[in-house]
């Protein structure tokens, strides 16, 4: 299971890049990775995170 979203703290911020990543086994979480990013001003290849 993955999600992957924007998170702002506070009004008008960029905001940071949230992934989470789960593994399910027997219907329960037995695992949890994640990685979060401040959303830069500028992209170094002109593409945007969302």
């Amino acid at each position: 299971m993955v999600a992957h979203s924007n998170l702002h703290l506070k009004p008008g911020d960029r905001g940071m890049a949230v992934a989470d990543f789960r593994r399910v086994a027997d219907g329960k979480i037995v695992e949890h990775w994640d990685v979060i990013q401040e959303v830069p001003e500028k992209s170094a290849n002109g593409n945007t995170m969302f």
